[in-house]
């Protein structure tokens, strides 16, 4: 582009127009800063020097010679209820809610923080309410996140249900896992009151949402067993292969005791003999070697252990392994082995734990429920040496 005499006097102007805009925005800020108290300032020099508590202080002048400075009721609502000062997190966010001047938006931004307050403070009632006052508003998704949770701390199954529900509805995200295991709690309570057809109808509702829920299946060849309808227990338990193969380890005693009440044990060790080869478990291992000895004896046994800690060698499987050598063997080699079993075992009992793979919370007993996360299902039940974790 050639270069015209006319754009010399267009510098001057464009600069002369900037000049002026910036005098303008320091004139705005300078008389801004200027209506601010002087304590605001003060709280901030106690922020920058991390002085919580004289800054708290400085900020609450603030808002008394100020009460307009709605963004600092909000700063200080949330930091009184990080600091467990919940009662004066509750006054904060509730002068906000009840005060007629303020936006809608602002109004719903005050409810949420006021809902997560009463939690904090465990007034459970209160909190319920407020977060189904946030229906429909940007904040719902959070606060049925918040409702489900305390649902669930108060047990209240039905509850829970219809929340997942209207999660899945709003966000498009399926719940259908924990609903199942809501139903199955829901017949858990039933089987307790000795009613059980309305158990089994839970146990159907839980498949229904979800029919890979394992621990539904579980439930419902306890019921057909302890009714005396030992096929019909097989039938279901035998589900789990298709619908979790890893969870087979909990149905073993089951469908050991159920083919023994047929009459049919050696189908029952057959079954789990399958089972073992198709998916190695410590826990299945020691159901059969349980019932080998018993059944066929300590060299049976021990074969069995010795063949699968070849193909799966674990320090729980040698554990085992010691312990059929120990059953026909006598004298001083007893001893040794004992010694060296004894060894072992100490090794092995943190490898012997189920835990939580939310949390790392280690047990000894398997848990459906998370007993410190309260995560659903996340405990795997295989043992912590068979997962690669140490102990």
């Amino acid at each position: 582009m050639d270069f015209e005499p006319w754009m010399l006097l267009v510098f001057p102007l464009f600069f002369g127009m900037g000049w002026l805009a910036a005098r303008i925005d320091i004139k705005e800020l300078i008389t801004e800063s200027s209506a601010l108290p002087r304590s605001y300032f003060q709280g901030l020099n106690f922020l920058l020097n991390e002085q919580q508590d004289q800054a708290i202080e400085a900020f609450i002048e603030v808002v008394k010679v100020d009460p307009q400075t709605v963004e600092l009721h909000f700063a200080l609502g949330s930091l009184f209820r990080r600091r467990g000062e919940v009662d004066r997190a509750i006054r904060m966010h509730l002068n906000l809610v009840e005060r007629a001047d303020l936006e809608e938006d602002r109004k719903q931004q005050a409810l949420f923080e006021l809902a997560q307050d009463y939690l904090k403070a465990g007034i459970l009632d209160r909190a319920e309410a407020a977060f189904q006052g946030l229906h429909g508003t940007p904040y719902e998704k959070e606060a049925l996140d918040f409702l489900l949770e305390i649902y669930q701390k108060e047990k209240d199954w039905l509850k829970s249900i219809d929340i997942s529900q209207r999660l899945t509805a709003l966000t498009g995200e399926q719940h259908s896992k924990e609903a199942a295991f809501y139903y199955c709690e829901l017949a858990a309570s039933e089987l307790a009151a000795k009613q059980t057809d309305a158990a089994v109808v839970h146990l159907e509702q839980a498949l229904g949402v979800n029919p890979q829920s394992v621990r539904a299946s579980i439930m419902l060849g306890d019921i057909e067993l302890a009714a005396g309808r030992t096929s019909q227990a097989i039938d279901i338990w035998k589900r789990v292969e298709q619908q979790d193969a890893q969870y087979l380890p909990l149905v073993a005693e089951r469908l050991l005791q159920a083919y023994r009440q047929n009459g049919d044990e050696a189908a029952g060790v057959a079954l789990l003999q399958g089972y073992l080869q198709k998916y190695p478990s410590l826990d299945l291992m020691n159901v059969l070697f349980a019932v080998l000895v018993q059944r066929d004896g300590a060299e049976a046994a021990y074969l069995m252990v010795r063949n699968e800690l070849k193909r799966n060698p674990t320090l729980l499987g040698l554990d085992k392994l010691l312990e059929a050598r120990l059953l026909d063997i006598a004298g001083e080699r007893r001893a040794d082995l004992e010694l060296v079993k004894d060894l072992i075992y100490q090794r092995t009992r943190g490898l012997a734990m189920y835990r939580c793979k939310h949390c790392g919370f280690k047990a000894r007993q398997f848990y459906w429920h998370c007993p410190a996360c309260h995560s659903w299902e996340s405990y795997s039940p295989r043992r912590s040496e068979e997962n690669g974790v140490a102990i």
